[in-house]
Parts: C-alpha cells; structure tokens; sequence
C-alpha cells in the first residue's frame, strides 16, 4: 500500500519517543491522538515497538512481519504516524516465533518444507551433529547450556534447531538463500509502509560460526549489515543496529558509517548524579560516538555491562548498589529468579525513581542528554516522568514490568500537569527547534562536578552550565547578532 505522493517522513534530528503501541492508550490510533493532543512539538520521531503479531516477549516473537497485530490497529494507522513523525520499526534479524507459519510449516513437512534452510539445524551446524564442551563453552549465551530447542516434526522425528533466547524465538539461519531472501522481504515491506529507519534487534547474534562466541563475528557482521544497507537504501531509510556490549563495539560499528547506540549515558549520568562528580562523563562525551541515538531509559533496564571501563569496576558496583540505596521503590529481588529476571547486564527501575523520584535531578539528566552528540530518544515512561509501576511488577512477576506502566489517555491528561513533565516537555520542544543542535559540539574546562556543554550551528549557540551536587542548570542561548538570553524553562 505504497502511497502516491506519499509525505512519509525520513530521519531528522529531532527526540524520538520509544514505546509500545498500547502503552499510551490502547492503540495506535490512540496514540496518535495523545501525541497530537499533548506532545506535538516535543516529539519528531517515534520509535514503536515491535507492533507485528508475535507469540512472546512482548513482540519481540514475531510470527509475521506483513501484518499489523489486529489490537493494535492496521497498516493505515502505522501509515498515518509516518505523515507526522520519522518512525523506527524493529526488525528481529536473528529469530522469528515457533508459532510462525514458517517454522509450523517446517516441523510439518520437514525436508518437503520451503523453509528448511530457513533455520539452524545442528545436524547441519556442528561436525558430527553435536557441539563439543569446547565449541558450547566459547557461545556468548543467555543459557547455561547450548543454545537450542527440539524441533518435534509431523513424522514423529526429533532434530536440535539453535534458539538463543526464549523457546518462543527459533534462529534464523542468515546465510542461507532462503534466510536472504527473506531478510529482503520483509526489509522491503516495512520501507513500503513507512520505516524511515529499522532497528536490527539482537543483530550480534546473527552471525554464527563453529569454533567461535557466535556473537559480533567479523567479517560476517559486516556483510551482513552491508546486505541490509544495500536493500533499504532505494528506499533512503537508516539501519540502527542494536547491541549491548562493550563501547569499543559502538565504536566500530561508527568507525563503518553506521548508527549506534548510546547505553553508556544512562549510568554515567546516575553516577555524576548520585556522586556529584563529572570526570567520566565528561571523558564519554569527549570520546563518544557522533552518529549516535542517546538513551536514558528503554524497555529494557538500566544498562550496566555498557559502561565497562568507561566507569572504573568499583564505581560501576557502588553505582549498581546505591540504585537500591538512593532509588525510588526499587528492591533487590526484583533482578532475581523471583522475578523471571537473572540479567546481570542491567537495572530494572524506571529512570525517574532510580534518581529517587527528584524532579531536579530528573530533569538535569534530560538537559545533559539532549545537549549530547546525537539524537535523543525519550522512552514514553520517562516522558510522563513515571515512577516504578510495583503493581503491574506484582500481577505478573516480571522484573522489567516495573518499567513498563500502561497509561491510559486519562491518566496522561493528569500527567503532563506535572511540573516537572511541563519542563521536561518545554526542553523537548527546545532540543527540536533551535538549530544550535545541528551544528558542532564542545565542552568548557570546568571543575569536577560541574558539566559545560555549548553547541553551535550557523551563528545559533546553546550553552548548558550544570552543577551535579546542586542538580541545577541554565540553558544561555544566542541567535545570529542577538544578545546571550538565559532560556526560560
């Protein structure tokens, strides 16, 4: 349903919100609406989670990448966001769901199936059918144990196929001509309906040889994205290719041209906070990527593995503990089992109570973020400001429910009274429409604890002076021949 004349937007520098379709009412034609009604000069981009019919994670199991789920909406309500805001779409290049035709038509017919090559049989994967303690020890895994389910077929035989998360996401086999022409399909109907970029989910995954971590394999990552690239660029939409690891990953992963991630904020920013000292962040910031999406809060927790060496390991600790210390609401157990929840790699805690509910500190960490090189993407729980949701954590007993309230359009009417929503709002409608921010970036020498960031385009200069044991700012902006005015938010 490619439009004629269509105005579907392409990438632009201004904040991306990040949420699911039924998180700020029950649908998308509902969030457009509270979009419209609340946020329209705040919010440019729209980041919607995986909105496709799936069989778990949240969505994160697609069975079908052609359809809308039917909760929430259609393509013409997908179509009719992309009019107004640039939209990331998620693509799970490395599984697709058991409950997927695909993967039902394979334990079917098995060898007869189309889509036979389109997984990773172990028969075929591992010399002699079977992985060596040596080759399961070296998988970067999620499991205990090799990564695989048993594929269970219509003949009443029984093969490994390779699943490295849930038992609901089957691996895909990307290098396999079945595999390719898939990736194409899919890749190219989700331009057709209005992605300006596509997100590659646990794309590090993806490349998988024998004998090797399967995770991040050089050069096959790079084909493959290479590969991705040459599909969307007809279609002039942007690949971010989404991974959690060291910095020196993002780093080259920039080093190639391509969007990265930027998962380091978010500790280093609640460690000046908690600490009232700078020297880290400021050392990221002078070092970190350009070409970058920066986060503080998504819908995952707070990324701790991300800041490796770039916060020393007993700042990282001392971090990591004092966010049950200083946090708002948020306890211990809920990062264990009790909770289906044994991610070492992150914090479960809204963004707003792991800074102790304060307003101040809040609103701080959001100025620095939008001042940062690169485009900001604000999750929908952090534009409410939202505290930990214990409720919905109880209900189900999923730790990353704690940061994943659903708001109804009236409790959102309530909401954006908040002052510090008010503000925060007012600093996103700033960051989209001044155009210091496409210009350069630098920081002021200043002392530790203190952050002066200025950044300029074309006579336009938008200085932010920040103080980390007061959690206070000021914004001081200048336009071409103007006077230096302090920014009133």
């Amino acid at each position: 349903s490619l439009k004629g004349g269509s105005k579907m937007k392409k990438l632009e520098n201004k904040v991306m919100l990040i949420t699911y379709s039924d998180s700020m009412g029950h649908n998308l034609k509902d969030l457009e609406k509270i979009l419209s009604e609340y946020f329209r000069d705040a919010v440019g981009g729209v980041h919607i989670l995986p909105f496709f019919p799936s069989s778990g994670d949240r969505g994160f199991a697609p069975m079908d990448y052609t359809k809308v789920d039917p909760a929430f909406g259609g393509w013409e309500d997908v179509e009719r966001l992309a009019d107004k805001y640039y939209l990331m779409f998620d693509y799970m290049i490395n599984h697709i769901s058991a409950q997927s035709e695909y993967y039902k038509d394979f334990l079917a017919k098995k060898e007869d199936s189309e889509y036979k090559d389109l997984f990773i049989r172990y028969k075929d994967f591992w010399e002699g059918g079977e992985p060596t303690q040596e080759q399961v020890d070296v998988i970067y895994k999620r499991k205990p144990r090799a990564p695989y389910v048993d594929a269970h077929f219509a003949d009443g035989t029984m093969e490994k196929v390779w699943c490295t998360f849930d038992e609901e996401q089957i691996d895909i086999n990307c290098k396999s001509e079945t595999a390719k022409k898939f990736i194409r399909d899919n890749l190219v109907g989700m331009c057709r309906h209005g992605a300006a970029m596509i997100r590659l989910d646990a794309f590090a995954y993806a490349t998988k040889k024998a004998g090797t971590s399967c995770f991040f394999i050089e050069p096959e990552i790079w084909e493959l994205l290479d590969e991705c690239t040459d599909i969307l660029k007809p279609y002039q939409v942007e690949i971010l290719p989404e991974i959690h690891e060291h910095y020196t990953m993002q780093k080259k992963i920039e080093d190639k041209g391509y969007y990265v991630y930027d998962f380091a904020l978010p500790m280093l920013l609640i460690n000046a906070l908690y600490y009232g000292q700078t020297k880290y962040l400021k050392h990221w910031l002078e070092i970190c990527p350009r070409k970058q999406f920066t986060t503080l809060d998504t819908h995952d927790g707070i990324g701790v593995v991300d800041v490796k060496d770039l916060l020393p390991d007993e700042e990282i600790n001392r971090t990591k503990e004092d966010i049950f210390k200083y946090g708002a609401n948020v306890k211990k157990i809920y990062n264990t089992a009790a909770y289906n929840n044994l991610d070492i790699y992150q914090v479960n805690c809204t963004y707003y109570s792991a800074l102790g509910d304060d307003d101040d500190a809040y609103l701080l960490a959001r100025a620095v973020q939008f001042f940062a090189p690169g485009i900001p993407q604000v999750y929908y729980v952090g534009l409410m400001a939202g505290k930990n949701d214990l409720k919905l954590l109880e209900e189900t007993k999923v730790g990353r429910n704690i940061n994943r309230h659903y708001f109804t359009e009236e409790e959102i009417a309530e909401e954006v009274k908040r002052p510090v929503v008010e503000k925060l709002i007012r600093l996103m409608e700033f960051r989209n429409s001044f155009p210091a921010f496409d210009g350069s970036f630098a920081m002021k020498e200043c002392e530790d604890g203190k952050l002066v960031i200025v950044r300029e385009s074309n006579g336009y200069t938008a200085e932010l002076e920040a103080d980390f044991a007061e959690k206070k700012f000021t914004i001081y902006t200048t336009q071409p021949g103007g006077e230096r005015q302090v920014l009133d938010k």
